[in-house]
């Protein structure tokens, strides 16, 4: 791909659905499944609309349910890439809804989706860079950047063949555990 960068606002996207009583879980809330299941909706459609590609999900960090969702609000969802990394992108989502009779507003939801973009084969393909035009954009783009660096670190932290557990034993007495477990030198 040739070095194309884009504005944010051109792969932006906004939808917004009536809750309905059949999206609702046996406490009557909105399930929050029904509303991942939206959110990766539109995570896959701001990702395909920047990268002009397929999209696949990578990842999902961070979902923080706020509020719970009641049948007959009006939820509106809008999705941002926030960082591009060479193939990959992190959509930023917020989850806002409207109570359609008072006119109330809150918001419930944010979360963050890794996305990589696909050839029809199958293949990673590069995506376009960013132009981040306003200090809003760069802090999103700089937060996702550290979550992406931290995501990495920890997974080199803990890989299973470096693991060592008593070099943890100590730490985890400041949880609510009981560790049977010794050394076995």
């Amino acid at each position: 791909m040739q070095d194309i960068h884009k504005n944010i606002e051109e792969s932006q996207v906004t939808i917004s659905e009536l809750m309905l009583p059949s999206h609702a879980n046996f406490g009557g809330k909105i399930h929050g499944g029904y509303i991942l299941s939206l959110m990766d909706q539109i995570a896959f459609a701001c990702a395909s609309k920047h990268s002009r590609n397929y999209c696949v999900t990578a990842s999902v960090d961070t979902v923080d349910f706020l509020q719970p969702i009641e049948v007959g609000e009006l939820v509106l969802m809008r999705a941002s890439v926030n960082y591009v990394g060479r193939t990959s992108m992190v959509v930023g989502i917020r989850v806002d809804t409207e109570n359609i009779h008072t006119g109330e507003k809150k918001h419930c939801n944010s979360s963050y989706f890794t996305m990589v973009a696909k050839t029809d084969e199958g293949e990673s393909v590069a995506v376009p860079g960013l132009i981040l035009d306003s200090k809003n954009e760069i802090r999103r783009f700089i937060k996702s950047a550290k979550r992406v660096e931290l995501k990495k670190n920890r997974k080199s932290l803990f890989r299973d063949a470096d693991f060592k557990a008593e070099d943890y034993l100590e730490e985890l007495k400041q949880y609510n555990v009981i560790v049977p477990y010794r050394s076995r030198d």
